[in-house]
């Protein structure tokens, strides 16, 4: 009987460390990144630079993804009201995909996006390698994060202990009641491993 105490009380302890990281690393998240995302076009102040973090413009459906259209839309606002100057679109490129050429060919094509002032990053793999990438291969600081809210607040975490200068600009969120609480729930748990990562040098997605 003792020994299956223990076991339980060893569960339950573990139960509480894993709560316990999860509250401090989504407090150290939302405390380094707090009052640095807008939702309004008229509130951002200008940089020189978006970065615009990709998603695949089509759903297993084959369907258009909206959050894909949706972070373009958040991109041409801020460069048609001259909060930017250059776009960097960062994504995986692979054989058959390419998000960054998407990016490109909806924004110069839908937007009316002027092609030469858009860079493609194919490298941009995951969140963690875009932001480093945006910093150490482009030698861009100053910049604008365009995703959705629940996905900025993670990579501005990255961005700002990258001594980078860095803002979100929140794209449209999906308002599907499923997709918004998967989101959420899945974010929670991503800010944990960015934070744990991120101690440990670790690249994470």
């Amino acid at each position: 009987m003792k020994f299956i105490r223990n076991i339980f009380k060893l569960f339950f302890v573990s139960v509480e460390i894993v709560f316990l990281l999860i509250c401090l690393s989504n407090a150290w998240v939302f405390g380094l990144t707090n009052g640095r995302t807008y939702t309004k076009i008229s509130k951002i102040p200008p940089r020189e630079v978006a970065l615009v973090l990709g998603t695949s413009p089509r759903m297993r459906s084959g369907l258009s993804n909206p959050y894909f259209t949706k972070r373009m839309d958040a991109t041409a606002l801020l460069y048609h009201h001259g909060k930017i100057k250059k776009i960097i679109v960062s994504g995986e490129k692979s054989k058959g995909y390419n998000e960054p050429a998407a990016m490109k060919n909806y924004l110069i094509y839908q937007e009316g996006v002027p092609e030469e002032i858009i860079m493609e990053d194919p490298e941009g793999f995951n969140t963690y390698k875009s932001i480093l990438r945006c910093k150490d291969v482009y030698n861009k600081k100053n910049v604008i994060i365009v995703s959705q809210g629940f996905h900025n607040l993670r990579a501005l975490f990255f961005a700002r202990n990258n001594n980078m200068n860095a803002l979100g600009f929140d794209a449209q969120d999906v308002t599907k009641p499923e997709s918004y609480y998967r989101n959420q729930s899945r974010e929670i748990l991503a800010r944990v491993a960015a934070v744990v990562y991120f101690i440990f040098g670790i690249s994470s997605d």
